[in-house]
């Protein structure tokens, strides 16, 4: 029967129909909503911040691993200096040679791939596309070296630690960025980020952090505080633990016989060495003869003069020892002197220039360091993301942008390059005389006593601080050249422990040092170059604070594609490079290698990793001969 209007009371069934009908419809949203948020998590055995991973889930090993490495035998070599401490995150002090490498991490590198991680404590990641929050699921069978299980309750404690007494500098940046993190259960670990900020490494940031041992911590947690000296090494999971040491003179590991993780896919030919052991010397001339005497068997060369000259002896010359140059597929560290833009005395861009040019390098590596190395002057030398030309497309899109926080003349001209120099003389006058022009512009007049000074009568004096013989030869020329445009230059080097000390508390003018720089690079930037930890960073030897770099690193940690992260690193590299905050010095883009040949390693060697301590191994039979050949001890 068909009814024109509704039968009395059938308006309230309707409305109890359609608000069940809504009802039904608002859940069934829900729920398919609940299901595309489901399909959108990514669960997987490994992340790299661009592009798919190389090696897929379940692989059998890295490829550049020899899975026959024969295992046994000792890894020794030399460390200059001293040490007074095994806890290697102490902000007092200097911590043994290999102190923090029995800490192991969720997720760990491959060497042949760049900015890509694979499961090492944890088995496997979760993570929405968003990369809003991360979990990492532990491996069950993951073990410290007392026995005791890793538990996600170890990894939320080291976390936490961390941010309560490791370096300001990485506390301060980390806690803004990742506010939480919660063990859900006891092999399952969940950090949260930050809503409004780039996602870009995160994930790899929280799966880098060395994971400690709870209960040890709170078993004396004053005593053993992350942020002081003390000789107790801790409780990591790592491959290899402490054996013996002497203060000062050496330290030696042992491989853990019952370490975990052996059997892992992403440890298949590596830890080889049954032993590893540091000797310690006071300079590199003891350093050198101990080797040529077979105290320890392995030197990665790092003094020109040495490598040019030194290895002529006659286990040389007969093959007991071998000397290798062995390609290094990292971008080269950026180093140089670098000046301390706290000092007054460096305030000016002219001052900076003319310490700058005051440097000769040319004269530098053909009379001093055998014509060995290669001038830098970018950040990313010799890579694509090195700045070069005039500024075009994107990244000119990018250097427009930052409007009056950059010289218009970036936009304009070429990346600031480190000058040339005659190879013939310390001293370049033409380079001197156009120095001197800076420094008389920048108001830094020569006085009756050939000094430097300023309107206030103030001398215009510069320290470099070092801790470092090898230097001295460097250095001193680079001194006298100062001296020469009327600064009070001096030249101070003092011992370890007051070098550190001074360093970490940036109370010096200039100092020799690098930037370790990245294929991929990301939220470390922020601890070398930003604003935010310049006051306090380690990582910020001069001490850089500028909007313009503040913006760039922005969108660097922010990219989400090759093209726009190559540039903006490019106008980073020219932002940086027209500061002149650091005399840009050399770089090499080999590792220099000598060992008694006792060792074997993989053929090719991965590009962006030399492998000794976990890829090397040692060959008994070649020992031996040595050993009977009274060649070693």
């Amino acid at each position: 029967m068909i009814m024109d209007h509704p039968a009395p009371g059938s308006r309230a069934v309707l409305r109890r129909h359609g608000l069940a009908a809504l009802a039904v419809l608002v859940l069934g949203l829900l729920l398919a909503s609940a299901g595309s948020a489901e399909e959108k998590i990514i669960k997987s055995h490994g992340f790299s911040e661009f592009g798919e991973l190389k090696y897929p889930e379940g692989f059998e090993r890295f490829d550049y691993v020899n899975p026959d490495a024969p295992r046994g035998g000792e890894l020794s070599y030399a460390a200059q200096g001293t040490f007074d401490s095994f806890n290697p995150f102490t902000r007092q002090g200097r911590a043994a040679a290999r102190s923090g490498e029995q800490y192991e991490t969720l997720l760990v590198p491959s060497y042949d791939e760049p900015a890509s991680y694979y499961g090492l404590v944890a088995e496997s990641i979760e993570y929405p596309e968003s990369q809003d929050w991360v979990i990492f699921n532990l491996r069950p069978e993951a073990r410290f070296s007392d026995g005791s299980p890793v538990t996600a309750d170890d990894v939320v404690f080291s976390h936490e630690i961390l941010l309560e007494q490791g370096l300001q500098s990485y506390s301060e940046a980390v806690r803004k960025r990742i506010p939480k993190a919660e063990a859900l259960d006891e092999h399952r670990v969940k950090f949260y980020f930050a809503p409004d900020i780039p996602r870009r490494a995160l994930i790899t940031q929280v799966g880098g952090t060395p994971i400690f041992s709870r209960a040890w911590f709170d078993e004396d947690p004053e005593k053993r505080r992350l942020d002081k000296p003390r000789m107790e090494p801790g409780i990591g999971s790592g491959p290899y633990v402490l054996d013996r040491y002497d203060v000062n003179r050496r330290v030696t590991y042992k491989r853990n016989p019952d370490y975990w993780g052996d059997d892992l896919n992403v440890n298949v030919g590596r830890n080889n060495f049954d032993r590893i052991r540091i000797e310690y010397f006071s300079d590199s001339v003891a350093a050198m003869e101990a080797f040529k005497a077979g105290e320890y068997t392995l030197r990665q060369e790092n003094n020109s003069k040495s490598w040019a000259t030194a290895y002529d002896f006659r286990a040389v010359k007969n093959g007991q020892v071998v000397t290798d140059e062995i390609d290094d597929g990292n971008v080269p560290p950026a180093m140089g002197f670098i000046m301390n833009m706290d000092r007054p005395q460096f305030r000016d861009p002219r001052v900076r220039e003319a310490v700058q040019l005051a440097f000769n390098f040319e004269w530098t590596n053909e009379s001093l360091q055998y014509g060995l190395f290669q001038q830098r002057s970018s950040f990313w030398e010799g890579t694509p993301l090195e700045a070069e030309g005039l500024p075009e497309g994107r990244e000119l899109e990018v250097l427009e942008a930052l409007g009056e926080r950059i010289d218009p003349a970036i936009l304009t001209g070429e990346p600031v390059s480190a000058h040339e120099s005659r190879a013939d003389r310390q001293s370049d006058r033409r380079n001197l005389r156009k120095a001197m022009g800076l420094l008389n512009e920048a108001g830094w007049n020569v006085g009756e006593d050939g000094i430097r000074r300023d309107e206030n009568g103030r001398k215009l004096v510069i320290e470099f601080l070092s801790d470092d013989p090898v230097l001295d030869r460097i250095v001193l020329p680079f001194v006298d050249n100062l001296r020469g445009m009327g600064i009070d230059a001096r030249y101070n080097r003092i011992d370890d422990a007051q070098y550190t000390l001074r360093r970490r508390e940036r109370d010096f003018d200039m100092i020799a040092g690098a930037y370790p720089m990245s294929l991929e690079p990301s939220t470390g930037l922020y601890q070398q170059f930003g604003s935010e930890s310049a006051e306090f960073s380690v990582f910020n030897l001069a001490g850089i604070h500028d909007p313009a770099i503040d913006a760039l690193i922005d969108n660097i940690v922010a990219a989400s594609d090759g093209e726009e992260l190559t540039a903006n690193v490019r106008a980073l590299d020219r932002v940086l490079r027209a500061k002149r905050f650091m005399v840009p010095t050399w770089y090499l883009g080999k590792h220099l290698v000598a060992y008694w040949d006792i060792y074997g390693h993989p053929d090719p060697l991965p590009p962006y990793s030399l492998g000794v301590e976990d890829l090397w191994w040692a060959d008994a039979d070649k020992r031996d001969r040595l050993k009977a050949a009274g060649a070693l001890r």
